[in-house]
């Protein structure tokens, strides 16, 4: 079977997670050779390391460090783009999406390296079945525009996801049954350490930045969507895509920026898409499957350094983006109206608001990179002789 699902893993650590997930599709009946597995990683790594690893395991894929990123670019003529893609940032995974874009695979998943699948779940497998999934599930929603992920079981936890507003906590949340034909993303949920903020962790009492409250599978129910005009975080350490949401869903330029903004990269690309899938009719599915996340011991007040020049601007993002694109018909114009209120909106009321018309620039030049490497693809295919 020629591979159609490109797995995108940013790594500097445990490139080895990814023996457990080839180990979960064999035991899982999932067909590997539909894979192809790029490893995003630094020139500091060991980049050999990471090759044998995948020739042991049998599995199709590529390693890139920021030598082989660079050389990438200019072999499909855009190396004026390479300032997409941040050194030594989580938002590499940009990268696996140019890669994927250029090689028109139809499937994306993103996977973290400090997470690990649960035994019991074919988890390839079920996050193609999202993907294809047609019928009634559970549609939540709040009084506030946003949708806690970890709404299920919030009243014993009570806790919220990195990225969740502060101004939208206390919400009081409707669910309904809906009927859904038109699902483009699968976000997996975790177990073990949730994905919170430096703030939140802190308030539960941990300073080596995991949280002292845990979550395991008794805490998630039934799969959801969130509602029409509603927002909600999306994390990149388990998610699977279709190719078309690509366009609006580029991982912005962190850590390596004049602001000294970190940490949002996958938040705030979850809220472009969620605008881009409520303007075109299309779903985001949460739930299963669930990944273990094991988040390795760090100081807290480290990755609060990374997160407080973007906390006020956080809570403002997804105000700027709910008004933009309401009349387009494809990911890019939805993209492009929000990209083009960043780059020109005036928003000197918040701290480190100049960060946001950064952005929009790079949200733009996304779309330009990705209109290159099309053409180029195009011109490399050879032209069908006329009878």
């Amino acid at each position: 079977m020629t591979a159609d699902i490109c797995v995108m893993v940013p790594t500097i650590r445990n490139h080895e997670c990814m023996r457990s997930y080839f180990e979960n599709a064999r035991e899982h009946g999932f067909d590997l050779d539909r894979l192809f597995v790029v490893l995003i990683t630094e020139d500091f790594c060991d980049t050999d390391a990471m090759e044998q690893m995948l020739n042991e395991e049998g599995v199709d894929g590529a390693v890139y460090d920021g030598t082989a990123r660079e050389a990438w670019f200019e072999t499909h003529g855009a190396s004026e783009y390479s300032h997409l893609i941040p050194e030594a940032s989580h938002a590499q995974t940009s990268f696996g999406l140019l890669y994927m874009w250029a090689n028109d695979y139809e499937y994306g998943v993103f996977i973290d390296d400090d997470t690990l699948p649960h035994e019991d779940a074919d988890f390839f497998g079920t996050h193609m079945s999202n993907l294809a999934f047609e019928g009634e599930i559970e549609t939540v929603s709040s009084d506030e525009q946003w949708v806690n992920v970890l709404y299920q079981n919030e009243d014993e936890h009570g806790l919220y996801p990195r990225g969740y507003p502060y101004a939208a906590m206390d919400e009081t949340v409707s669910t309904e049954a809906t009927q859904v034909d038109d699902v483009v993303a699968s976000q997996g949920l975790w177990t073990n350490v949730p994905d919170l903020d430096a703030v939140r962790i802190l308030m539960d009492g941990d300073l080596q930045g995991q949280a002292q409250t845990r979550t395991s599978g008794e805490d998630f129910g039934d799969d959801f969507v969130a509602a029409e005009g509603q927002y909600l975080t999306v994390c990149s350490m388990n998610l699977a895509f279709r190719r078309e949401v690509i366009p609006a869903f580029y991982q912005l330029p962190m850590d390596d920026n004049e602001w000294d903004v970190g940490r949002f990269d996958d938040i705030w690309s979850g809220v472009f898409l969620k605008r881009a899938c409520g303007v075109l009719g299309k779903q985001i599915y949460n739930g299963d499957p669930l990944c273990e996340h094991n988040k390795a011991p760090r100081s807290t007040f480290s990755d609060l350094t990374n997160e407080v020049h973007g906390l006020e601007l956080n809570e403002h993002v997804w105000e700027i983006v709910d008004e933009a694109g309401a009349d387009a018909d494809s990911y890019a114009e939805v993209f492009d109206a929000i990209a083009t209120a960043m780059a020109d909106g005036d928003f000197s009321d918040w701290e480190n608001g100049a960060f946001l018309n950064y952005c929009g620039e790079f949200m733009l030049d996304w779309l330009g990179c990705l209109d290159e490497l099309e053409a180029a693809a195009t011109e490399q295919v050879p032209a069908t002789a006329d009878d």
